[in-house]
C-alpha cells in the first residue's frame, strides 16, 4: 500500500480486516465495512478503469504485482480509503478539497522528480486513475492526525519519528477494527498491518490433525 511515513512526500516512495469471525459477506459484495458494502460490481468496474490506464500507456507503465492480482490491489485501495475516513471520524478531523488537493499536488511533485506522472504512479501500484482525488483525502488526514499526535511539532530524531509512526499504524489498526470488514473469501483477507487484501491460508491441503486444531481467525491486538 502507500506505506504511511510522516509526509506526503515519503509516501510517493512507498506508493509502490482480516476476514472477520463474523457472519458472512453481503450478498455481491466484494466486501462488507460496517453496515455498508463494496459491490463486486463496483469492483469490477474499478479494475477495469485500471486496467485501462494501464494498456492505454503502452508499456510505459509496469505493474509493482501479478497482473492476476489485481483485484486484490485495488479492493485493498479501497478499504484503505474507508478505513481512513473512519480514523478521521474517531480523532474529529476535518479535511477540505483544497487540502486534498494539496496533499495530492505534493505526491504529484515527488512523482515528477523519480520521471513519472501521477497516474503513471498510481496505475503502476493498482490505482484506478478515477481514485487519484481519494488518494489526496487519504494524505491529508494523515498530515492533520500527525499534526494532532506530534502536538503542531515533528520529531527529529529517528527514534521518536518511529514512535510516531507505530502510533499512527495502532491508530489505524483501532479505526479497521471498528469497522468489523469482511472480505469476500474469493479475493481473500484483510491485513491489518499493511491494509492489504492478501491471499487466504488455504487449510484443505493441511493435515487433517492441523486443519482441525487451527484456531478460528481473529482481529489482531494493536
Amino acid at each position: 500500500m502507500l506505506r504511511t511515513s510522516i509526509t506526503a512526500a515519503a509516501a510517493v516512495a512507498a506508493l509502490a480486516v482480516l476476514t472477520a469471525c463474523g457472519g458472512p459477506v453481503q450478498m455481491g459484495a466484494a466486501a462488507t465495512v460496517g453496515s455498508n458494502g463494496i459491490s463486486a460490481s463496483t469492483l469490477d468496474n474499478e479494475v477495469a478503469n485500471l486496467n485501462a490506464a494501464y494498456h492505454a500507456s503502452k508499456g510505459r507503465i509496469q505493474y509493482q504485482f501479478p497482473a492476476s492480482r489485481a483485484p486484490q490491489q485495488v479492493l485493498s485501495w479501497l478499504l484503505r480509503f474507508r478505513v481512513r475516513d473512519q480514523l478521521a471520524a474517531q480523532h474529529h478531523l476535518t479535511v477540505t478539497a483544497g487540502q486534498g488537493q494539496r496533499a495530492l499536488a505534493a505526491v504529484q511533485s515527488q512523482a515528477r522528480q523519480n520521471g513519472l506522472t501521477l497516474t503513471q504512479l498510481a496505475v503502476a501500484n493498482g490505482l484506478p486513475p478515477d481514485q487519484l482525488p481519494q488518494l489526496g483525502r487519504f494524505q491529508a488526514i494523515e498530515t492533520r492526525l500527525v499534526g494532532q499526535l506530534d502536538g503542531g511539532k515533528l520529531p527529529t530524531s529517528q527514534s521518536a519519528l518511529q514512535t510516531l509512526s507505530n502510533e499512527l499504524s495502532r491508530q489505524q489498526c483501532l479505526a479497521a477494527k471498528s469497522l468489523n470488514i469482511k472480505v469476500n473469501p474469493q479475493y481473500g483477507k484483510l491485513n491489518y498491518t499493511q491494509l492489504a487484501v492478501v491471499p487466504a491460508a488455504s487449510m484443505l491441503s493441511a493435515p487433517a490433525g492441523v486443519r482441525a486444531s487451527q484456531p478460528a481467525q481473529s482481529a489482531p491486538s494493536c
